[in-house]
């Protein structure tokens, strides 16, 4: 598969590497800073490289804000090892990569809209929202049709599982083993974009990712994506490994939202609490720290142990609340 290795690190560096991988959508909150720090004291404490790729696909990101997010990573002190990639920039390796399903005849086209999915009937047993396969096995004459009815919107494109393939597992180094269920998920929607899925499955492999830490919320498309994984002979578990960490609620018990108020190094700047004084409210969510311990990341990599990581989410309770 053709990549653009000029903008990435080798995936032959014998090390491998862990990453964080931020959408630049708004302004990192408490949750998505402690998520990145996870990611970092894996991948330094392990000796692994550490990256950061900017997944910019949706339009309406912009690069001031990718900038702002990595300042913010900074000031914690994390650091990386390479230029941040933008996803937007490897857009010929996921064409190559839809090119080579479609060769393989795993591709189709659909022109169901999420209000037709839902309506759809689905097999049983099938989780809510799943593709239920309608436009899977139609004759080219009604694909013509379906073209024509959704003009001048394009149809998206979606994998064709291979048969039998509804579920699979991998073993996360947090959440013990998790399985999932297998669609016909999509790879690129009508409007061109390409589907986070088999975005970040190429990506991760031309960086040569082979440690993947992220929030658990994202566990359930793991199984699709390793599904790309093989489907595309790219690297899969045991040779990558998942750990997916617990989110930080706020003080209702959802997830950590700017609803709940100063979750921003932004905001809780301007309430008087430094970078240095977040990072230790952060190492001390992860038992790294005592209360009140002033900390440096890289003290951190020391005293960090995968097998104590707190396996609950954190709850945020500001000293407001």
């Amino acid at each position: 598969m053709s990549t653009q290795r000029a903008s990435v690190p080798s995936a032959a560096t014998p090390q491998g590497a862990g990453r964080y991988a931020p959408s630049p959508s708004g302004e990192l909150h408490l949750g998505n800073l402690r998520t990145a720090l996870v990611a970092w004291l894996f991948a330094r404490s392990s000796g692994r490289r550490f990256l950061v790729r900017v997944e910019d696909l949706d339009r309406a990101r912009d690069a001031g804000t990718a900038d702002a997010q990595l300042a913010d990573l900074r000031a914690l002190g994390i650091d990386w090892d390479s230029e941040p990639v933008l996803q937007t920039s490897r857009g010929d390796a996921h064409e190559t990569a839809i090119a080579q399903l479609s060769q393989a005849g795993l591709v189709y086209e659909c022109t169901c809209t999420r209000k037709d999915i839902l309506a759809a009937p689905t097999a049983p047993h099938a989780p809510p929202g799943a593709y239920p396969g309608t436009c899977r096995d139609l004759t080219e004459a009604e694909r013509d049709a379906a073209r024509a009815r959704i003009a001048p919107r394009l149809p998206a494109l979606r994998l064709r599982a291979p048969a039998g393939v509804t579920r699979l597992g991998f073993d996360d180094l947090l959440l013990g083993h998790v399985e999932g269920d297998i669609d016909d998920l999509v790879l690129r929607r009508g409007d061109g974009t390409v589907a986070y899925n088999l975005a970040v499955v190429v990506d991760d492999a031309a960086m040569g990712i082979d440690q993947i830490v992220r929030g658990d919320d994202l566990a359930s498309s793991t199984p699709r994506q390793i599904l790309l994984q093989r489907l595309l002979g790219l690297p899969t578990p045991p040779a990558v490994s998942y750990a997916h960490v617990p989110l930080v609620l706020g003080p209702t018990g959802a997830r950590l939202a700017k609803r709940d108020g100063a979750v921003t190094l932004t905001d809780l700047g301007a309430a008087g609490l430094s970078a240095s004084t977040v990072l230790g409210m952060l190492a001390e969510s992860l038992g790294l720290a005592t209360p009140g311990e002033c900390v440096t990341a890289a003290q951190l990599v020391t005293r960090f142990d995968p097998a104590t990581m707190p396996r609950e989410p954190w709850v945020w309770r500001p000293a407001s609340a």
